[in-house]
């Protein structure tokens, strides 16, 4: 009965988790377009410093040595240029996306500062959608089967051994 009692509150636990994963995978995909936006915007006006000296990206970036201040400028932009080419991907791809489709590709939310920013502005609720209903139901099987799994391997070292 206890055994019950743990493996229940364990799909509890999973069905409350997994629950919210749409509306978190929601306040992701906004502040992930925020993102999109801002990077665009810098990457933007580098492109267009570049051109106006007749430069390339690449040129530009090349030629931002020389001093301590250039150089760390130089890899700045390199590391904005590089995660606005990562999070545009990302948007594309999770763009007009479900919640089920979102979960699919839950390898592309993996950009720890947008993550960090949707988490503290996430409002944990009860979904009574039929996705937020269906991730409650995926979460308290696994749950479920994830408290029974630790159980049993706990439980090993203190079975009996039958005698033959």
């Amino acid at each position: 009965m206890i055994l019950r009692s743990i493996t229940l509150a364990g799909g509890l636990v999973g069905a409350a988790a997994t629950s919210q994963f749409p509306e978190f995978s929601q306040q992701y995909m906004q502040r992930l377009g925020g993102a999109v936006d801002a990077l665009e915007q810098v990457v933007a006006d580098f492109d267009n410093s570049a051109a106006a000296s007749d430069l390339s990206r690449e040129e530009a970036l090349a030629q931002m040595q020389g001093t301590a201040f250039l150089e760390r400028r130089g890899a700045d932009m390199r590391r904005s240029i590089t995660r606005y080419e990562r999070l545009s991907s990302d948007l594309m791809a999770l763009e007009g996306q479900g919640p089920f489709m979102r979960a699919y590709n839950a390898a592309r939310f993996t950009d720890q500062e947008i993550a960090q920013a949707a988490w503290r502005a996430f409002q944990p609720a009860v979904p009574m959608n039929f996705a937020g209903l269906t991730f409650a139901g995926v979460g308290f099987v696994l749950g479920g089967f994830a408290l029974t799994l630790v159980l049993g391997v706990l439980r090993l070292p203190f079975r009996r051994r039958r005698v033959a």
